[in-house]
């Protein structure tokens, strides 16, 4: 079997066929670290780790990086709104955004750069695309020139007028073309954030950061880029423009791109909508908020269960039905230990046992159906990844060992030689699952404690933005005052209100 990509830059699938063989670098953009993750920004970690994960079981030696971006107008905006130092701010919610990626399974990440911990880096490739005539400066903001990049859209395939909508940089002065990107912007001495140049004091743009660090760490040219779809332009059609121009060579020989995440809720009417999922929009869950009200596995699960490309629809709904699933395969994994008194998780299904077992009928059809799962679900994978056809291979061949226990009676006969291919059986739908850093244990629920502190600050939460509205403030200021004394500081944001433990 041989994994097939679907590649944004040629938009197809692609056999896969990394640069060097045997070994894979892969780049993915990461948080920009202003507010709380929300579930949005665990989908790309979880998925790539899963990918990593798949192409170690293939046999490649994987290189996964994940960068941080901690400097950022947002970042320096939050700031200001909270009185506090940027790099706190940044900090801090890295280190959420850390702890909470732990929790989901995402392990295989290589390195977490950091933005502020390379700006010579940036520095220097803005010098080489200066030596190359490709970057201007202006009053000390420094620019790409996309007219020095003969290929300038062909990531997002689009046209010179539609190139222009969607810019993440403001209208600045001198430039050669309005479609031109900041690469360095100048900042004055009073502000906090900000290093010295050969341009002047100043800070890196938004594309440039990617460039230097995927290249750092990868190399020029690297196997696969990744990021939401919403990346595609102007991010990753910028980074990429810049990159060859600097060095003459591919960036990215592939450039896989996920789905948004879309909140699912009902209208008046009775019928489901879907929105984009975003702090501007008031709809966002943070991950800590779902980790306390739901198993960490099952969020990955969530997101897994989705083919990566397709959005993913949240809702408590949603998240509850992958759940009961899950259980499911985690009640099947109790019923075979109690049967055979062995581990299901932590050995591996044996082959040659689960054949010599399979060999006698009325038994063999059920060991080839065993057989045909792990080829479909492997199947499913190389097909572009997809997670979700693989699952559901999974839960079919759940469904066939409860099947095969009931027939053969094996929870009343007791034949050792059923109970041991049934356990065979269910470490190979362990095994699988594992593949994708799922099914790896006894699944544990969030804690009643965290349900309870979790629900019992929702509702806090919610009786203080009450006294609010009803002008009781004596009443919100004593919550919040009473909480502080608990070691708990709530922070008003404008998509809500969070709390946080100091």
């Amino acid at each position: 079997m041989a994994l097939r990509l679907y590649n944004t830059l040629t938009r197809q699938k692609e056999l896969f066929e990394p640069l060097e063989p045997g070994k894979v670098g892969i780049y993915l953009c990461g948080p920009t670290v202003y507010k709380e993750s929300h579930i949005g920004h665990a989908v790309g970690p979880v998925l790539f780790d899963a990918l990593k994960r798949y192409l170690t079981y293939k046999g490649y030696q994987v290189t996964l990086i994940v960068n941080i971006t901690d400097v950022d107008d947002k970042i320096i905006q939050e700031a200001k709104e909270q009185d506090a130092p940027a790099e706190r701010i940044a900090s801090q919610v890295t280190e959420w955004y850390l702890a909470a990626m732990e929790k989901l399974g995402v392990t295989t990440v290589d390195c977490y750069p950091r933005v502020s911990e390379h700006i010579a880096e940036v520095i220097n490739l803005i010098q080489r695309l200066g030596e190359r005539d490709a970057a201007y400066a202006v009053n000390g903001d420094v620019y790409f020139d996309i007219s020095k990049c003969a290929e300038y859209g062909k990531l997002s395939n689009r046209s010179p007028e539609e190139q222009l909508e969607g810019t993440r940089e403001l209208a600045g002065t001198g430039k050669r073309q309005p479609g031109d990107f900041a690469l360095w912007k100048a900042v004055g001495a009073e502000e906090a954030v900000g290093w010295e140049s050969p341009w002047g004091r100043g800070r890196p743009g938004w594309h440039i950061e990617c460039s230097v660090m995927s290249m750092k760490y990868l190399g020029e040219s690297f196997d696969i880029h990744g990021g939401g779809i919403d990346l595609v332009f102007p991010h990753h059609e910028n980074e990429l423009a810049q990159s060859e121009t600097a060095t003459g060579k591919p960036l990215a020989k592939y450039w896989l791109h996920n789905g948004l995440t879309r909140v699912r809720t009902k209208a008046a009417g009775g019928e489901w909508q879907e929105e984009k999922m975003s702090k501007s929009l008031g709809n966002v869950r943070s991950i800590r908020e779902l980790l306390a009200a739901y198993p960490a596995a099952c969020i990955r699960f969530f997101i897994l269960s989705t083919h990566y490309r397709r959005p993913i629809d949240f809702s408590d709904e949603a998240i509850q039905g992958v759940q009961k699933g899950m259980m499911a395969l985690v009640r099947l994994f109790e019923r075979v230990v109690r049967l055979s008194g062995q581990d299901v998780y932590r050995t591996a299904c044996l082959v040659s046992r689960l054949w010599e077992l399979g060999q006698v009928e009325p038994r063999r059809p059920f060991r080839d159906a065993v057989l045909q799962a792990q080829l479909k679900y492997l199947e499913a994978l190389d097909d572009d990844f997809n997670t979700a056809q693989a699952l559901a291979v999974l839960f079919d061949l759940a469904g066939q060992i409860n099947r095969f226990i009931d027939q053969e009676r094996l929870e009343v006969q007791g034949q050792p030689d059923g109970k041991a291919l049934a356990l065979e059986a269910a470490r190979m739908l362990s095994s699988l699952g594992q593949i994708l850093g799922l099914l790896e244990g006894p699944v544990e629920a969030a804690s009643g404690e965290d349900r309870l502190a979790g629900g019992l600050m929702e509702l806090l939460i919610g009786l203080r933005e009450r006294a609010r509205r009803e002008k009781d403030f004596a009443l919100a200021d004593g919550i919040r005052d009473g909480l502080k004394k608990l070691g708990v500081v709530l922070e008003d944001r404008p998509a809500g209100t969070i709390w946080r433990q100091e």
